[in-house]
């Protein structure tokens, strides 16, 4: 039961088979058994869980379900969920009951979804690796030697395990996607905008997107179905139509347009890893789709755009962590100043002062200019590459990541080198497209990601060309060894 797809465990709950409190159960104990050795749950929801889980049972028998009705799934800690512990893998928040519900986590609370608890994370969502938590590194499921990948870690290491069916994450230059390809899961990124931030705690707020993590590309749909939408207590989130995101799935793909930009296939890219990439363009080729060569000539200026941006909107944001009003205080202040210093120093890991002091920095007014305006003048740009290729195809592939999952503590004396595992993914969210990560395969054991981008509010589209891939394939059912 614990391998079935979230489609199939909706099948069997409406049809009676099993209810949503066994279902739950099985769940529970899962993690129960499982998480001590990868360190995916920070805080554990059993007994809301099954309460959840029983009055969904009711709504089941009287025939006034959802889809997602009794379905468990997992939250990253990072959607403040009221009256749970919401720590952002963070000291500073290791005391903070959250008071209110996040429209994300809240949308799922209404189509009856089971929360099993609360996911570990890179500290505030910064980190490509899982290594950067409070609350300690998470393990990769096909390797626990490896990292799962960051921020999002702790979901993708979960719904990896089966320890739950799929999870939420949040994206802010990779953050799902690059651990769902080292995971070997099904990783959405979708438009910034699409779905609500209201309640995700912020890390870069012109970056940050929630989005889901599953087996396949036919969950993602429902779970898309579900947390996607226009919130007003969001100033940043788009008024516009949400479709069924199922509704196409089945939809041929003969004739698509692939993009592959020369740029994604060049120095740094592992030869394994390409020759895998190759093998699933080939898959769609088979499948009916054309494949082009395109340009995005400033992608190699992603990676340095972003970590002017992202620091700079993370200094402005993290500000409100001063001691004074919630998180982390320091003991016995001398005056205001003393509590302000030590409360943040303490509270702190070391790579979130470090992005604090980068962004403060490219912030100062002998600076501003310099670097942070310069940044939002290429970011443009880079957008502006992405908005070129679409005019002559309709979705971009390319690898998400340039190698496999790495060994646990291999970069984290490396800031520079760990930064660049996102490469592939970090100019996505600079121009706020929608992106999916999708198993393609394995080297020496590890799952290989292939990325597919597309464009604006376009997620029917990448679910449906996923889909395909994934009919015409396994990989995404495979399950490590040790879990199944």
């Amino acid at each position: 039961m614990h391998t079935k797809t979230i489609s199939q465990l909706s099948a069997v709950l409406r049809s009676g088979e099993v209810s949503s409190v066994e279902l739950t159960s099985l769940f529970l104990d899962r993690i129960k058994q499982h998480n001590l050795a990868l360190n995916c749950f920070i805080s554990i929801t059993e007994a809301q869980a099954l309460e959840a889980a029983a009055a969904a049972d009711q709504r089941l028998k009287a025939g006034n379900a959802a889809p997602l009705t009794g379905v468990p799934i997992a939250h990253k800690d990072i959607f403040c969920t009221e009256g749970v512990k919401t720590t952002c893998g963070s000291k500073m928040l290791d005391n903070f009951i959250a008071p209110y519900e996040s429209t994300c986590t809240a949308k799922f609370r209404d189509a009856g979804a089971v929360m099993l608890g609360k996911t570990n994370m890179d500290e505030f969502a910064m980190g490509s690796s899982n290594e950067t938590s409070y609350f300690g590194a998470v393990k990769n499921p096909w390797d626990q030697g490896r990292v799962p990948g960051g921020s999002s870690g702790g979901s993708v290491s979960a719904v990896a395990a089966r320890l739950a069916p799929a999870a939420t994450g949040t994206d802010t230059g990779g953050s799902i996607r690059q651990p769902a390809a080292l995971c070997g899961l099904t990783g959405l990124k979708p438009t910034y905008g699409r779905v609500s931030r209201f309640g995700m705690i912020a890390f870069a707020s012109s970056l940050d997107q929630a989005g889901p993590v599953t087996y396949s590309a036919e969950d993602a749909a429902l779970m898309m179905n579900v947390m996607a939408g226009f919130d007003e207590r969001d100033s940043t989130s788009v008024a516009r139509e949400v479709p069924d995101y199922s509704a196409n799935l089945e939809n041929g793909i003969e004739g698509l347009k692939i993009g592959l930009p020369k740029e994604y296939f060049g120095e740094g890219l592992d030869g394994n890893i390409a020759r895998v990439i190759d093998a699933a363009i080939k898959e769609y080729e088979a499948l009916g789709a054309v494949v082009k060569e395109i340009s995005l000539p400033n992608t190699g200026l992603a990676v340095p755009t972003y970590y002017v941006v992202a620091p700079a909107e993370c200094s402005t944001n993290l500000s409100r962590f001063d001691g004074v009003r919630f998180g982390h205080r320091c003991d016995d202040p001398q005056d205001l100043f003393d509590l302000y210093t030590r409360s943040r120093g303490e509270g702190f890991g070391l790579e979130v002062k470090r992005r604090i002091m980068i962004g403060t920095y490219v912030l100062s007014a002998g600076y501003y200019d310099a670097y942070y305006l310069k940044a939002q003048k290429i970011r443009r740009l880079i957008s502006d590459d992405f908005r070129a290729a679409f005019e002559k195809v309709d979705v971009i592939m390319g690898p998400t990541t340039p190698s496999t999952a790495f060994k646990l503590g291999e970069k984290a004396d490396d800031p520079v080198t760990m930064y660049l595992s996102d490469i592939y993914t970090i100019a996505v969210n600079m121009a706020g497209l929608p992106a999916a990560s999708i198993p393609a395969g394995f080297v020496d054991g590890l799952p290989v990601g292939l990325q597919v981008i597309g464009n604006y509010f376009d997620e029917s589209r990448l679910l449906n060309v996923a889909h395909k891939y994934q009919q015409a394939t396994d990989w995404h059912l495979q399950v490590p060894k040790e879990f199944q």
